[in-house]
């Protein structure tokens, strides 16, 4: 049967991304440093929105645009090279798009944003929401209207949690989880929320308020409960040289989702998006640094880890006859759009 809904329907905040990497250190004040690389990318929901769509997902996003060089970019990206699906989002009139630049150093990166609230809330953007095979969602301590009204109309919801600037980690934002079939916190936010001293211990609980419950362990690898299978799954991280880890989270939880609705096994679920995350670290940015299948089909004809082509064996019969052409990664200049700030 003839399914037109999205695979994933998305809403969030979108940044143009400026990624500086190569730096043996990070600059004292008053002081300035060369790097050695740089990529610009769209960012935000973006790295979901790219990162969905390059496995073959039919991915719709609601965001807002600014009418600004940063904006004009991020939307040909999206929809002109990418194939996401923009009739949700808007563009606002004066509004400038926000900005953020990224520091890799090491295995993590440090962020400085310019920029405003939107004009339109996530509410306002989806109003009554499509019927979507999913969605995958920050939630934040405040509830959106429009999340409840997607569960209520059978969109299975996927759901990841930012970092809370106040430290609070109030247990009452676990109460959406009501509304979710799968969290996928990292383990701080995991320990944080559940008031647990491991991922281990925060997944039990977790697995108690959502039918999936995923924590990420960003070098350790991820756990996983699935309460509906009665699947539990541990696998490593894999060891891979990191550029730029801006937007791993987000490739993860896209990657776990096409699995999902691939019908796969929990240890495959979660092997493959560890996988996906891993190589989107040896490139710039988060949304253009995204594998795609084509980058997932690269990797298992290279490969010749007698280990790991066992661990990841089930590739050859998840690997598409056609992976698709190759990915675009996050360019050091943007080309002109044509406009200017």
């Amino acid at each position: 049967m003839d399914d037109d809904r999205p695979d994933v329907l998305l809403t969030g905040l979108l940044f143009y991304d400026l990624v500086l990497t190569g730096l043996g250190r990070l600059p004292r004040p008053g002081e300035e440093i060369w790097t050695a690389g740089m990529g610009s990318s769209p960012g935000g929901i973006a790295n979901l929105a790219v990162a969905a769509s390059r496995f073959g997902l039919k991915t719709s996003l609601a965001t807002v645009f600014g009418d600004d060089f940063y904006g004009t970019y991020c939307r040909d990206v999206l929809a002109g090279q990418e194939g996401v699906d923009l009739s949700l989002s808007r563009t606002a009139d004066g509004w400038h798009t926000p900005v953020t630049v990224s520091i890799a150093h090491g295995s993590d990166r440090a962020l400085v944003t310019h920029g405003q609230e939107p004009p339109y809330s996530q509410d306002a953007l989806m109003g009554d929401p499509p019927e979507a095979r999913t969605a995958l969602v920050h939630i934040e301590a405040e509830p959106h209207a429009w999340l409840a009204k997607a569960a209520a109309n059978g969109t299975q919801i996927y759901a990841d949690v930012g970092w809370d600037p106040t430290q609070q980690w109030s247990t009452d934002l676990l109460e959406q989880l009501s509304l979710c079939h799968a969290f996928l916190p990292n383990e701080v936010e995991a320990m944080a929320y559940t008031r647990t001293d491991s991922a281990v211990a925060a997944l039990g609980t977790l697995s108690e308020l959502v039918p999936v419950a995923v924590v990420t362990r960003g070098g350790d690898g991820a756990v996983a409960v699935d309460q509906i299978t009665g699947e539990y799954a541990d696998v490593p991280a894999l060891d891979l040289d990191v550029l730029d880890a801006t937007g791993a989270g987000d490739v993860f939880g896209a990657s776990f989702v096409a699995a999902s609705l691939g019908g796969w096994p929990l240890e495959e679920r979660l092997r493959f998006a560890v996988l996906a995350a891993g190589l989107s670290v040896r490139h710039h940015g988060g949304a253009l640094a995204a594998p795609g299948w084509y980058g997932i089909d690269r990797w298992w004809r290279a490969l010749n880890d007698p280990e790991l082509r066992g661990a990841y064996g089930f590739l050859d019969d998840r690997i598409p006859a056609d992976p698709g052409p190759p990915v675009r990664y996050a360019p050091v200049t943007p080309p002109n759009s044509g406009t200017s700030n």
